[in-house]
């Protein structure tokens, strides 16, 4: 709250680049939401769908990341849905995807309990919101449901190997008791970044196991795995 209040007093730069004058200025936005594309990790997890990004998590599209999720610039919320939401209609498109003009849920990827608590919100739930939005505005049949909760605690992730994040996931998640009914029985997994991708197969796991499907995942950014 307390940076949302600076951001309509104080002098703004843009989060990408720190040019002055707007939040996130044209020349970053292009490089945002200019290069939509089918970014899976190397190697590919079993049960990971099929995994696209809005760019690759470096440079100007990191500092947003990173600003949005850990410094409380809820004000970049709209133009990191706006990415997603183009990453999946690009995706749907491409594949030309047969669930594509039907109903479906968007289904954000949930934080931690400790971690929203220390963030002070939800980021990726608001992307799934908003993003939703935006893809009715576009003629998909969108609807962002937020399914998925904390099955158990799990260990930090940072420095793990792909297998050790597998294994601390798995049986991580699950379909909360509380969430309504699917408003589909077809879901675009939603999250800001891809790594190993091991948090988008146990999201999948635990919706495949309530009976939904899930053809896609899409995410803000996706890290470049070096050997």
């Amino acid at each position: 709250m307390l940076t949302s209040v600076l951001d309509l007093v104080l002098p703004q730069s843009c989060a990408g680049c720190g040019a002055g004058g707007a939040r996130w200025c044209p020349g970053c936005h292009a490089g945002l939401v200019g290069a939509p594309a089918r970014r899976l990790p190397d190697p590919v997890p079993d049960g990971l769908p099929d995994c696209w990004s809005a760019a690759p998590y470096e440079g100007a599209v990191r500092r947003a990341v990173v600003a949005y999720k850990e410094r409380g610039a809820v004000a970049l919320a709209e133009v990191l849905a706006e990415a997603v939401a183009f990453t999946v209609v690009t995706a749907v498109n491409g594949a030309k995807a047969p669930w594509a003009g039907g109903r479906f849920a968007v289904v954000p990827v949930p934080s931690a309990r400790r971690t929203r608590r220390h963030r002070g919100h939800d980021p990726v739930g608001r992307l799934a919101v908003l993003a939703a939005g935006r893809l009715r505005a576009w003629g998909l049949r969108a609807e962002a449901w937020p399914a998925l909760g904390q099955a158990r605690r799990v260990a930090d992730q940072a420095g793990l190997s792909s297998a050790e994040r597998s294994s601390n996931l798995a049986g991580s998640l699950q379909v909360r008791r509380a969430a309504k009914g699917p408003p589909a029985a077809c879901a675009v997994l939603l999250d800001d970044i891809v790594t190993t991708g091991a948090t988008l197969v146990e999201a999948a796991r635990a919706l495949t196991s309530a009976g939904v499907r899930v053809p896609l995942a899409a995410t803000v950014a996706a890290t470049r795995r070096r050997s």
